[in-house]
């Protein structure tokens, strides 16, 4: 059985997000509306399919179609650039040995004629698929990169237990703050409106002045929303008391996966304890919705770490934590070299 590399097109977003969803090594990074969305902020994407079949001109069906990756690229004219794959390759096993050398292919040519059409030059791959080994058929030219797409380390909680089960294995500092905010009658509504966004983005925006974190700018969001809306892709979940917006959190679902990307909350009445309201409330969402498992996206244990604090707060939900080998990198040399040459010329 052969293997073909196609680019795809809209006759294939069906097939290809099916595929997708059903890869436990990738993400909704490599879904076509998130590629939809990062071409608003200013990306350029490539988005191959593997097909098996006898010749190039079988019928694309999610059947034969195998494998594959969206490549990502913010070009930087007159400089490096990389090309970037979040959540890919994407490749069973069965077809790996097979895939990747086309995939790379299809990278170096990219890397190639992009350079030559706008007088810059791609001079790395930068693959991470979320592997918690490194796969003997990978290339050893694919080495550790010296910066991360996503977090390698994240918290998974099993939505497949019980609501009781669930409250179980929580913290009891985390069960007890969860209990407060029912007695404080905290409500929970989840909302895909305009409205919600400007809502969202204000405790969002002052959750990062407060504890000095990098804040994306409120088009960031309008543009996140607004592509990933009408998917019913993702939603915002806002938690109230006594009428005040307290906390609010957007949640992306893929697949049998809700992952919570981004929050903030207000400094306001932290007796009450929304932010543990909220998340419940989004585990029981996604539940409802067939989700699997809800993802709090980024954790670690190292005290010195940014994400320590708000480790501290997921971990008192429970739940499993899980590693992944992070993102790696392929270099073209040759592409390397010319940066290197045009560089010294212009010195």
């Amino acid at each position: 059985m052969k293997l073909h590399l196609e680019l795809l097109s809209d006759r294939d977003r069906y097939a290809w997000d099916s595929m997708v969803k059903t890869n436990p090594y990738s993400c909704f990074m490599q879904s076509w509306t998130w590629a939809d969305f990062k071409e608003l902020q200013g990306y350029k994407t490539w988005r191959y399919g593997l097909f098996c079949g006898q010749d190039s001109n079988l019928e694309r069906t999610f059947d034969n179609l195998v494998g594959g990756c969206i490549f990502y690229l913010y070009p930087q004219l007159g400089g490096a650039n990389i090309l970037l794959a979040a959540g890919g390759a994407i490749l069973s096993p069965e077809w790996a040995a097979l895939g990747m050398p086309l995939l790379l292919e299809a990278a170096e040519q990219l890397a190639y004629e992009y350079s030559v059409s706008f007088n810059t030059s791609i001079i790395t791959l930068r693959i991470e698929p979320l592997w918690e080994s490194k796969p003997q058929w990978l290339p050893a030219d694919f080495v550790r990169s010296p910066a991360d797409l996503m977090p390698t380390n994240t918290l998974l909680i099993d939505m497949q237990l019980t609501p009781d089960q669930l409250l179980s294995q929580m913290q009891p500092k985390g069960r007890y703050n969860l209990r407060l905010s029912w007695r404080y009658g905290v409500t929970t509504e989840f909302r895909q409106d305009d409205a919600a966004i400007a809502l969202f983005y204000d405790l969002f925006w002052e959750t990062s002045q407060r504890q000095n974190f990098f804040g994306e700018p409120f088009g960031f969001f309008i543009n996140l929303c607004q592509t990933l809306f009408p998917e019913n892709m993702a939603e915002i979940a806002i938690a109230s008391w006594q009428g005040e917006t307290l906390a609010a959190i957007l949640v992306i679902y893929w697949g049998d996966r809700c992952t919570y990307l981004y929050g903030g909350r207000s400094v306001k009445h932290p007796h009450v304890m929304a932010s543990y309201a909220i998340h419940w409330e989004a585990m029981q969402r996604a539940k409802a919705r067939g989700c699997k498992i809800y993802d709090f996206y980024g954790f670690t244990t190292e005290p010195n770490h940014p994400y320590f604090q708000f480790s501290r707060f997921k971990q008192q939900f429970g739940g499993v934590i899980a590693k992944t080998i992070g993102a790696h990198d392929y270099v073209f040399y040759d592409r390397l070299a010319d940066t290197i040459i045009g560089l010294l010329e212009k010195l």
